[in-house]
């Protein structure tokens, strides 16, 4: 059996939040059969007193595996969309394993925290683990970045190729300076927490974008990391002028880079430009792949929410899911402007009952594009995740 209960407060005290969700949770806890609380994740606004709220939570829940991030937006099925607020998730079971674990310096060497996190969650494991679920680093304290991809392949080689990867990277509401990330009462800003799930546990996932595709399919013909030299040939800047004209590349443009020779792809947001006309993403575009411009519209973009949900129902090899998270990019939230609310009002109308959602707006997303497919590093993406047990 799984059970989930949920804390959200949108006060802005620390202490007051913090005490609101714990309260929240202890009062759901009264009326659940005796299950031990397995684990916890916590997603919180950047201005809080993180240190606080953990030394807080576990002093109430002192035996949990508990991980957490800073965000650009959180999300329950308690208060909706908020910014500025704290959540709590618990998860209380008697049948499935759920283990905590963290790697630390993940810019430096991804492989070796990687390695860290998941050798120390899996050998508290008594069975093979099944779903990973991540929280890592994004924006660090000196201003740099990690790499999403780096991170994601560090993790396959760590785990293996068969445990799909979803989680989301730590935003600090679009600052671009410090997310920071939590591990049992610690609080980081370059390092990659993870949740591994085992045992009697069920799970779904689905990914929606909403970007159109225009044009026709391009090569990548020189590029290097995130940096995009040119395109058909052609200075990467001077492809998104033909679509474009004078107007600068931004995330309402972003490229769509297909998986392979299939139709299935993933999105790459274009940051800045370069004086040799090269542009640099949000994200490593590989060389000879193929690409294609893309189109925004507010009305495809909610409708990917839809997607993403449907996938995962339908994809569900239980009855009904116990809980939800969700991870949606931040991207997403600045682009829909106040129509970012309706990503979970569309969760809420289309599952048509009460079931534990939380999730929270991402500086990437990390998710199978298909079932029982490799795990990708997303941007612009919203990803929904369904959890539960026979």
């Amino acid at each position: 059996m799984l059970k989930v209960i949920l804390g959200h407060s949108d006060d802005p005290d620390t202490q007051e939040a913090t005490q609101e969700v714990i309260d929240r949770c202890v009062s759901q806890l009264r009326n659940l059969p005796e299950l031990p609380i397995k684990a916890g994740i916590i997603f919180a606004a950047i201005d809080f007193d993180h240190a606080l709220i953990l030394k807080e939570i576990r002093q109430v829940f002192p035996d949990i595996d508990l991980i957490g991030c800073t965000t650009d937006g959180e999300i329950s099925s308690i208060l909706g969309f908020q910014q500025d607020s704290l959540t709590l998730m618990l998860f209380c079971s008697d049948t499935v394993d759920i283990h905590a674990g963290v790697g630390y310096k993940a810019k430096e060497n991804p492989l070796a925290a990687a390695q860290q996190a998941v050798q120390q969650a899996t050998q508290k494991c008594s069975t093979p683990a099944k779903l990973c679920v991540t929280l890592p680093a994004s924006y660090l304290a000196d201003g740099s970045t990690t790499n999403g991809e780096l991170i994601l392949a560090s993790l396959k080689s760590a785990l293996g190729s068969e445990v799909p990867i979803l989680g989301g990277a730590a935003g600090d509401q679009f600052r671009f300076k410090t997310a920071y990330q939590f591990f049992g009462n610690e609080v980081f800003t370059d390092a990659l927490p993870i949740l591994i799930f085992s045992g009697d546990i069920l799970f779904s996932y689905g990914t929606g974008c909403g970007w159109t595709p225009i044009g026709r399919k391009s090569i990548v013909t020189k590029s290097h990391g995130t940096v995009v030299e040119e395109i058909d040939g052609v200075s990467a800047l001077t492809f998104y002028q033909r679509y474009l004209g004078d107007r600068q590349p931004t995330a309402e443009n972003p490229l769509a880079v297909y998986e392979g020779n299939s139709d299935r792809y993933y999105m790459r947001v274009p940051n800045t430009c370069t004086s040799t006309s090269s542009i640099n993403f949000l994200g490593s575009v590989p060389e000879k792949a193929t690409v294609q411009m893309t189109d925004f519209n507010r009305d495809d973009v909610l409708h990917a929410v839809k997607t993403s949900l449907q996938t995962a129902l339908e994809n569900y090899p239980g009855i009904e899911p116990d809980a939800i998270l969700l991870f949606s990019c931040c991207c997403r939230r600045w682009l829909l402007g106040t129509r970012a609310k309706e990503e979970y009002q569309i969760i809420k109308t289309e599952l048509g009952k009460e079931i534990p959602i939380c999730g929270f707006y991402t500086y990437g997303e990390f998710a199978p594009i298909q079932p029982q497919g490799s795990t990708y590093y997303h941007q612009e993406t919203f990803v929904t995740l369904l959890l539960g047990t026979k």
